[in-house]
Formats: C-alpha cells, sequence, structure tokens
C-alpha cells in the first residue's frame, strides 16, 4: 500500500507561518483596537453619567435657591413699611398712649399691623436680627458709630437702631447698630517691652 502523504515543501511551511503570523498579528490588533476604543466609550459614559450627576445637583440647587430666595425683593420692600409701622408706634408718647381710648386703640391695631407683617415674613423664611448684647458681626450688623464703654468688652452691639433680616443664610438688610469701644489703655511710664515693641515697628 502506497502512502499518498506527500511532504509539504519547506518554502510552502515557511509561507503558511508566515500567514499564520500574520493573521495572529492582525487579530492581536484588533483586539488592541477595540479594547482601546472600549476604554473610550466607557471614559465617555462615565463622564456623560458625572456630567448629568453635576447638573442635577446643580438644577436642585437653583430651584431651592429660586424657592428659597424668590421673595427677596419684595420682603425687602414689606421690611421699609413695617420700619413706619414702627416710628408710628414709637412717635406717640407713653403718657399719651393710655389718656384717649381713640388713640390706645389706633395704637393695638398698628401693633397688630406690625406683629402681623413680621410673622408673615417668618413664615416665608425672613427672620429678624436681635443682635444687642452679641459680638458685633460685620456680615449681619453695619455699625453707625462706637460707644466708649467700660462696661461691656469692646465689639458688642450696645445699641440697634434699626433692626436688620436674614433671608436663609442670606442677608437681607443688615442691622444698623452702636458698638462698644474699649476703654482707653492708661497713660503711664512706658515699659521695657513696649518700647522694645515701638523700636521693632
Amino acid at each position: 500500500m502506497s502512502d499518498d502523504t506527500q511532504p509539504v515543501p519547506a518554502t510552502e511551511a515557511t509561507a503558511e507561518a508566515a500567514a499564520a503570523a500574520v493573521d495572529g498579528d492582525v487579530a492581536t490588533a484588533r483586539i488592541a483596537a477595540l479594547e482601546s476604543e472600549n476604554a473610550e466609550l466607557k471614559d465617555r459614559v462615565l463622564r456623560t453619567i458625572a456630567e448629568m450627576e453635576n447638573l442635577r445637583r446643580r438644577t436642585e440647587r437653583e430651584v431651592t435657591d429660586a424657592r428659597q430666595y424668590a421673595i427677596a425683593a419684595f420682603a425687602r420692600d414689606m421690611l421699609t413699611a413695617g420700619d413706619n409701622l414702627a416710628r408710628a408706634i414709637e412717635a406717640i408718647p407713653e403718657d399719651e398712649r393710655n389718656s384717649n381710648a381713640a388713640l390706645t386703640a389706633l395704637i393695638d391695631g398698628v401693633e397688630m399691623t406690625e406683629r402681623d407683617l413680621v410673622n408673615s415674613l417668618e413664615k416665608h423664611g425672613v427672620r429678624k436680627l436681635d443682635p444687642l448684647g452679641q459680638k458685633f458681626d460685620p456680615h449681619m450688623h453695619q455699625a453707625v458709630f462706637e460707644v466708649p464703654t467700660s462696661e461691656q468688652p469692646a465689639g458688642t452691639v450696645m445699641q440697634v437702631m434699626q433692626s436688620g433680616y436674614v433671608i436663609g443664610d442670606r442677608v437681607l438688610r443688615p442691622a444698623m447698630v452702636s458698638v462698644a469701644k474699649g476703654a482707653p489703655k492708661p497713660k503711664g511710664p512706658k515699659s521695657e517691652a513696649d518700647d522694645t515693641i515701638l523700636r521693632s515697628v
């Protein structure tokens, strides 16, 4: 029985090996290209998700701010009306308040209106500042003048000339206040430490 199998010439075997190597390189290159494309698409998807999340948070914050601060201009105008009501009450001397029944009823009505106005503002997030006796805060208060005193520490609010208001965490109107000024330092003989400080300056 004769063997039909014939040996493959060396040149053909080399060509097949080279073709297989080329096919392997092409497949490897194709896999690498697909992996690179996959990584790029994954990066794009992650960035898009992050951008959408940031947009959602920003939109929520803007909606919350709009809801909370939308009435700021209206509330600021109402503060002027409240100030005028308070001035009307303060303008009537204390001894005349009880002398006339009609005047007493009028004052009671004005006071009630002022209270209702303040309560209505509070329902919508507008709070009245009461800084008397507190430390001066330049973000919340506006100093009109200083009061020299040794009864309070320097920087303490001594008097409130006009009430301040905040809406949420923003100042709607700063309180106009007077602030305690520390007592002047006693003038005595200079110490060596004072001389050293002055020389260093």
